[in-house]
């Protein structure tokens, strides 16, 4: 468990930040610009020091201001990774991972140089420098050389905003693969929500300096009392596991979690058992009183109404809806609420295109 415990003043600003959260997966400290997720993560490194603070990785306490405990930002186990990779330009990228590497005693490594090079599919340019680097290699290269440091937590400050999305497409899934296959807990700073959703298995939402909220990343996004569904982006995400695949029609077939429904996603092929996270936009969602057979939409899933909201759009509302366990979000219109007579408890028929669901 990590706990974060933060109160500190600035002129016009205080952040008053109190969380626990997960000691493994990647947890996302979202919200607009301005609202403390930087000041958040400079706090955790030691960078900052809150007058008044309690901040917990597992088993090791870097700060308790009630006992004068403040240990310094370098003999924190933390890898910090920055929007820029700030490598060193003198030196080649096998030099820039190996100042990395040598800060940590041998006996005391966790991730070694074939592991970090293989895991950010970086091995064919360690003899590069970095001007000869994309924007999105360079910051491979950059939290390589955090992994190198063999920490107990990575923080990651907005790795991709200052990449075009071309560069962010490529960066994901290698950002993905740590996430799988290293257990490192990460805090992963974002205004972006595409990146939140794909990557953070917990989210606290920061706004003005206080989190609004903290939890599983897919119930907090379904949460119709946050500002995050009011959004046109608004959605859920799913974590299911792939149970069929159809060849022929480039169609996987994916059980929704502890349930007997199942959803089809247009993807590529993917093993059966094969875990896959797809998000479910609100507004790519349609109602219906009848399971309509003979319809394009092949994903129709009995739901339960739950609950309504008024949404940013004042000729649309927000629903909330249950499959099954699963938690769903539709965006229709007032227009369409009062034609369907939706109430909680209704049992009705949710509507989703294969080729919506974003995979």
């Amino acid at each position: 468990m990590i706990d974060i415990r933060l109160h500190l003043k600035y002129p016009g600003f205080a952040l008053d930040v109190d969380v626990h959260v997960p000691g493994r997966g990647v947890t996302a400290l979202y919200g607009h610009s301005g609202s403390g997720k930087t000041t958040c993560l400079r706090c955790i490194a030691g960078l900052e020091r809150a007058e008044e603070a309690f901040i917990q990785i597992n088993d090791e306490i870097w700060q308790d201001s009630r006992k004068g405990l403040f240990v310094p930002a370098h003999k924190r186990a933390l890898g910090y990774v920055f929007q820029e990779a700030s490598l060193f330009a003198h030196l080649s990228v096998r030099a820039n991972l190996e100042f990395g590497l040598k800060r940590i005693p041998r006996q005391q490594r966790r991730v070694d140089m074939a592991q970090a090079t293989q895991l950010l599919g970086i091995g064919h340019l360690l003899d590069r420098h970095p001007q000869h680097l994309s924007g999105g290699e360079r910051q491979r290269i950059g939290i390589a050389r955090a992994l190198l440091t063999s920490p107990r937590l990575l923080l990651m400050d907005e790795p991709l905003a200052a990449l075009d999305s071309a560069r962010k497409g490529e960066i994901l899934p290698y950002l993905e693969r740590l996430h799988d296959e290293l257990d490192i807990p990460v805090l992963y700073v974002s205004h972006a929500r595409d990146e939140v959703a794909r990557l953070a298995d917990h989210l606290v939402l920061l706004s003005d300096g206080q989190a609004l909220a903290s939890g599983p990343i897919g119930e907090t996004l379904a949460r119709l009392d946050l500002p995050l569904a009011l959004g046109d982006d608004a959605g859920v995400v799913i974590n299911g596991t792939v149970s069929a695949y159809d060849e022929h029609y480039q169609l996987l077939t994916l059980q929704l979690p502890a349930s007997a429904l199942h959803m089809r996603v247009a993807h590529t092929p993917l093993a059966v058992d094969k875990a896959l996270r797809i998000k479910v936009q609100a507004r790519d969602v349609s109602l219906s009183l009848q399971a309509e057979e003979h319809s394009s939409i092949l994903n129709r899933l009995p739901v339960t109404v739950i609950q309504e909201v008024a949404a940013d759009n004042s000729a649309h509302v927000l629903v909330r809806l249950d499959a099954d366990g699963t938690p769903l979000l539709a965006r229709i219109t007032r227009f369409s609420r009062d034609q369907l007579q939706l109430h909680p408890g209704q049992v009705l028929w949710a509507q989703i295109k294969a080729v919506a669901v974003l995979a």
